[in-house]
């Protein structure tokens, strides 16, 4: 029954906006996995697991529009283009995104953009690192007795929130407080909380690659944690979470230990992956204007 509803959603001149789970590839759903391997077109960020991408078939065109170092970076308006440009040229678009393609992975916008263009869209919802990349560290986001709200927000706003503020005394009263993308600003942003009243000895984690291999964990406080994170020499992609649930965070969790679990993952991925097909990551480019 499943693999009937699935035929009949892989619709021709159709973007499927994907979420590929928060770093291991056995993390997305079904449903996106199955929508991937059908696709004609598919559009990645820097941040999907390359082994989702030999799902795609032989023929299919992979395009990857991520940002990176020295190479030219598109617009959003020309990601936009793009998938509206191959969906109206009758192809299945798969636009394949980390973790939720609508939490903070501008979703939205290109959603909106095929609805104005008059182009089928459909949202595969997926893992989201907020919740995802806490619990590989051991982290629940919430507690009973510990936590009755939590707070999402983006680092790479500025933090001073001139144009659009962040709100730092309601997120001070919040018991659970998940920062993404913001090592940049993590000084800032957490000496922004303690003035607004949050206590700097507030339990504090920082982790990074989150869901991989390359899994690494800092446990600090608010008024520590980015320095913490500083002197570790944490990498982007950086989650930060503030609140009193962090102190859950066992000590053993680093990156051998997270490295092992994959490992002993990995294969049945790879046996999985050979049994359905994957032949490879089809025709693949970088994207040029």
């Amino acid at each position: 029954m499943i693999a009937q509803q699935l035929q009949r959603e892989q619709t021709p001149g159709t973007v499927y906006l994907i979420g590929a789970g928060p770093g291991d590839p056995e993390l997305i759903t079904v449903r996106g996995l199955k929508m991937l391997r059908a696709a004609d077109v598919v559009v990645h960020d820097r941040l999907v697991p390359h082994e989702l991408l030999a799902e795609a078939r032989q023929d299919t065109e992979v395009i990857d529009v991520g940002k990176y170092p020295g190479r030219p970076r598109p617009s959003q308006e020309q990601i936009n283009r793009l998938i509206i440009e191959r969906a109206r040229g009758g192809a299945i678009v798969a636009r394949l995104k980390g973790g939720d393609p609508c939490m903070f992975g501008r979703g939205g916008e290109e959603l909106m953009a095929c609805r104005r263009a008059g182009v089928r869209c459909v949202v595969i919802p997926g893992v989201s690192s907020i919740l995802a990349v806490p619990a590989a560290a051991g982290v629940p986001v919430t507690h009973r007795g510990m936590v009755r709200s939590m707070a999402v927000v983006t680092g790479q706003a500025d933090p001073a929130g001139h144009g659009h503020p962040i709100p730092y005394r309601a997120l001070a009263e919040i018991d659970t407080v998940v920062v993404l993308m913001g090592l940049a600003n993590l000084d800032e942003i957490t000496a922004r909380l303690i003035e607004a009243g949050r206590a700097a000895d507030t339990p504090a984690i920082s982790i990074a690659s989150g869901c991989t291999a390359q899994q690494r964990v800092v446990r600090g406080h608010l008024g520590t944690i980015a320095e913490q994170a500083v002197a570790a020499e944490l990498g982007s992609p950086v989650l930060t979470l503030i609140g009193e649930v962090a102190d859950l965070a066992p000590s053993s969790i680093d990156a051998e230990s997270m490295a092992q679990f994959l490992h002993s993952n990995g294969d049945l991925w790879a046996t999985k992956s050979s049994a359905a097909g994957g032949n490879g990551e089809g025709t693949a480019r970088h994207w040029r204007d």
